[in-house]
């Protein structure tokens, strides 16, 4: 087991962000009022979590309206939930999927963001710049990360209606081809 570890976070290192690349000279917190945003906002929650492996009950800030993202919960759609931070060059590269497949995937297949290690005024910057509309929230501390025992960037979870975790995907994801891919292997929906 150890020596699993210890080649997934020699593989996270080679393929991602290390967490300890966070921003540590970011400029002070504003509100999401002083940014122009066209991002939705967090959706509730459909109810408890369904049995098996399942994130754990946390809830953080939403970028965008008003409200927190609450994890470990049934989110009553399959959903792909991506952690990224504006620090990670990965992360940054493969957000303009997340975002083609929250357009294309309408409500058949929910599309969340979790920036973990960052800041509220580099999340806000980053999310406006590049026009990002599907729901993110912030997990400064990376509380998330720190539960999963993942110790890079990017990561993304196929969530199940029920809130169960179908598969993590380690790395980050190249096309959406790829994305599409992943969506139906392991949520079994088929997006355009």
């Amino acid at each position: 087991m150890r020596g699993a570890l210890l080649v997934l976070g020699v593989l996270l290192a080679v393929q991602g962000c290390a967490t300890s690349s966070q921003t540590e000279a970011a400029p002070p917190s504003e509100s999401p009022a002083a940014v122009d945003l066209r991002m939705d906002a967090c959706p509730a929650a459909d109810g408890p979590a369904g049995d098996g492996d399942v994130l754990p009950e946390l809830s953080f800030p939403c970028l965008a309206g008003s409200g927190d993202l609450t994890l470990g919960t049934a989110p009553g759609v399959p959903t792909v939930l991506n952690l990224w931070a504006p620090w990670c060059e990965p992360c940054r590269d493969e957000l303009p999927l997340f975002d083609q497949l929250h357009t294309e995937a309408g409500e058949v297949v929910g599309v969340l963001g979790l920036v973990e290690k960052d800041t509220l005024a580099s999340s806000l910057s980053y999310v406006s710049d590049a026009g990002l509309t599907f729901p993110s929230a912030l997990d400064e501390t990376g509380e998330l990360l720190e539960d999963q025992g993942i110790n890079g960037l990017p990561v993304t979870f196929f969530l199940r209606a029920d809130g169960s975790i179908a598969h993590r995907e380690i790395g980050p994801i190249h096309s959406y081809e790829e994305l599409r891919g992943l969506v139906a292997q392991h949520l079994g929906v088929t997006v355009p």
